[in-house]
């Protein structure tokens, strides 16, 4: 069963060596938000995309993300957040696409990930090369 605590590792392992290509860590990160999470109580799927400067220089980010939110009885719920992102120099095309969408404002999972793979902001990323990938989980 994967935990909240193993799913960045699990991910990882169903990715093997293969993180710079986009369209295989597509292909398995959806398959990855079906599977269910111990204790996980919804599936929270995020795709985001645009220019950030966390990193200190100005990139453009492409994101996946699987949000985790498990109660422990009646405490607050622990939030944590499993990214697959992938950093891109700027250009002229990357500078028009920044979009932030969650699966919650759709009925089914399935109708999410058709609707990102009709955006132009998700499929322009898709055939470029990344400068870096980083796949990590986070509390939020």
């Amino acid at each position: 069963m994967i935990t909240v605590q193993n799913a960045e590792n699990y991910l990882k392992d169903k990715i093997g060596e293969d993180a710079e290509d986009i369209k295989k860590v597509w292909r398995t990160f959806k398959d990855f938000c079906k599977e269910p999470v111990e204790g996980e109580e919804d599936k929270e799927i995020l795709f985001q995309c645009g220019f950030y400067d966390f990193t200190g220089e100005e990139l453009f980010h492409f994101d996946f993300v699987r949000q985790f939110t498990v109660y422990d009885e009646d405490e607050y719920p622990e939030m944590e957040q499993l990214h697959c992102e992938f950093l891109f120099k700027p250009t002229v095309e990357l500078r028009k696409l920044e979009v932030s969408e969650w699966s919650m404002d759709f009925a089914e999972l399935d109708d999410f990930f058709n609707h990102l793979e009709k955006l132009q902001a998700f499929n322009i990323p898709l055939n470029l090369k990344p400068i870096k990938v980083e796949i990590y989980q986070e509390q939020v």
